[in-house]
């Protein structure tokens, strides 16, 4: 018959004082210094360096009695060793005494069998970038999490491996949950699996899907996927071949659809369909609706009119609202704290400046990259149009402190990262959203205060070449201009040396 122990013999048993961090907890072994922690342990076999003692550059897990300088193993007298039965090299050790590394290609060939004792050959791209990411650690969690499950990373991956999921983007569409799908995705593109499709685009289709189930009535679910299909998507395909689309744009695409579904149903409600619905049923809605929905139904309706689904009607014009500046001095007094300020984080300060120095939004700053950072003469420039922006020294040094020490880097490929931000997931930048979370933080209104730096702008300078320097569009730098009373109105836009086509210069004589 086995004893019985009280809870607090167990714990008397089981815990102790670890003497890295003098906390209370389970311990995970026991060193020549003590009882050390899990936590302690694992975070202690990360240190790499020259240890002092022996001058060999090795995992240093121990501590130095007299000043308590990291030592390697066999100077601190550990009794067992740390260095894999594989490759040799020093670190956590998993099952069968296999580093990290080890450990995760052993699971990457384990799960990606195709039947035939090897990785299927399109999967052999993801085990490479798996196999050689920054942290192993962080990977093998991802590859263990929920491992049991028919929905976990593992499950995924076996099925992948065996053709029960198809390598085609349709095929992740209705796998949940879609955050660790779409991870999976990205990683997939990243590596050259899949083609590379804009991850905003993936998500409006994958939303659709499901949209286009909660619909009752089968006819309005056909009406708002020919929407869909042939407006909404070709659209935001249409704008990847220009630029990336931004999260806003991907919001205010599934807004479309919403509204659009929203529209069907409140004309059924009053036994109304499209083709019965003329210029009195449009008056109607628009009397009942605020200004943001009006905006956004007006594509639906514009489609609906085209494709002869209604009658004909006329819509109002639209109406733009322009955020309120903040004065100057508030500007200017932001830029100073963002620049001297050493209490902030390192990249709120950097993307904080460049918002309110060069008007940038936050869409457009994410997907800034280490190419857009240039050097000439002593003076550091950032690609934002044409011809690169100087960046004056107090900014020019924070952004090369920021370059040597990105965050979000350790992942399977963003270990190479050319994004100046980079984000969490595979080969992305950060999410503006996130980025903007973090700026409002800190007290930066970042709307307010992008539109004061482009008004002071095109009250400095002509609006064609504030236009072309930050990326804007000339129309849009015109109208803020003649907005903020520059006196600009009557400079053209172009290269002022170049003559016209056409044009000889007339002779004195």
């Amino acid at each position: 018959m086995s004893p019985t122990y009280t809870p607090e013999e167990c714990e008397r048993w089981h815990k102790r004082t670890c003497t890295r961090c003098q906390r209370h907890g389970w311990f995970a072994a026991r060193w020549p210094d003590g009882y050390v922690c899990r936590t302690c342990h694992d975070k202690a076999l990360c240190v790499r360096g020259t240890c002092p003692e022996c001058r060999v550059e090795r995992a240093l897990p121990g501590l130095r009695p007299s000043d308590r300088m990291p030592i390697c193993s066999d100077c601190a007298g550990f009794m067992m060793s740390y260095r894999c039965s594989r490759c040799g090299e020093e670190g956590k050790l998993h099952r069968g005494r296999l580093c990290t590394r080890c450990t995760v290609a052993d699971r990457l060939s384990q799960l990606l069998d195709d039947g035939t004792g090897r990785i299927r050959p399109q999967l052999v791209p993801l085990a490479d970038s798996l196999r050689t990411m920054d942290s192993p650690l962080s990977g093998l969690a991802w590859l263990d999490r929920n491992k049991e499950r028919p929905d976990s990373t593992a499950d995924w991956l076996r099925r992948l491996a065996t053709g029960d999921i198809e390598l085609t983007h349709e095929a992740f569409h209705s796998l949940e949950p879609w955050r660790a799908a779409a991870h999976l995705r990205e990683l997939l593109m990243s590596c050259g699996v899949l083609p590379a499709v804009d991850k905003r685009i993936c998500s409006l289709e994958r939303w659709l899907i499901g949209h286009l189930a909660d619909i009752p009535d089968p006819d309005h679910a056909q009406v708002i996927r020919r929407f869909a299909t042939w407006e909404v998507l070709p659209r935001l395909r249409t704008s990847t071949q220009k630029k990336p689309i931004t999260p806003a744009a991907r919001r205010h695409a599934a807004d479309q659809v919403k509204q659009a579904t929203a529209f069907l149903t409140w004309l059924a409600a009053r036994d109304h369909t499209l083709g019965t619905c003329g210029q009195t049923g449009i008056d109607a809605w628009h009397t009942e609706q605020n200004e943001y929905t009006r905006n956004t139904m007006r594509a639906f309706l514009l489609w609906c009119s085209a494709s002869k689904l209604t009658r004909p009607f006329r819509l109002p014009p639209v109406h733009i609202r322009r955020a309120t500046p903040m004065p100057q001095p508030e500007r200017l007094e932001l830029i100073g704290q963002l620049l001297t300020d050493l209490d902030l984080p390192l990249r709120t300060r950097v993307a904080g400046v460049i918002v309110l120095l060069y008007a940038q939004p936050l869409s457009r700053v994410v997907r800034l990259t280490l190419d857009d950072v240039g050097h000439s003469n002593d003076q550091t420039f950032l690609r934002l149009g044409e011809p690169p922006s100087p960046v004056p020294e107090p900014l020019a040094e924070l952004l090369h402190r920021w370059i040597s020490s990105r965050d979000n880097m350790n992942t399977a490929t963003n270990h190479a990262s050319r994004w100046l931000f980079p984000g969490r997931r595979a080969g992305q930048p950060m999410h503006p959203d996130a980025l903007a979370a973090l700026i409002n933080d800190i007290g930066i209104p970042t709307t307010a205060g992008r539109t004061a730096a482009i008004r002071q702008h095109v009250l400095e300078m002509p609006a064609p070449v504030v236009a072309e320097a930050l990326g804007y569009h000339r129309v849009t730098t015109a109208k803020l201009a003649s907005e903020a009373g520059g006196n600009w109105s009557r400079y053209a836009a172009g290269d002022h040396w170049r003559s016209p086509p056409g044009w000889t210069p007339q002779s004195n004589a």
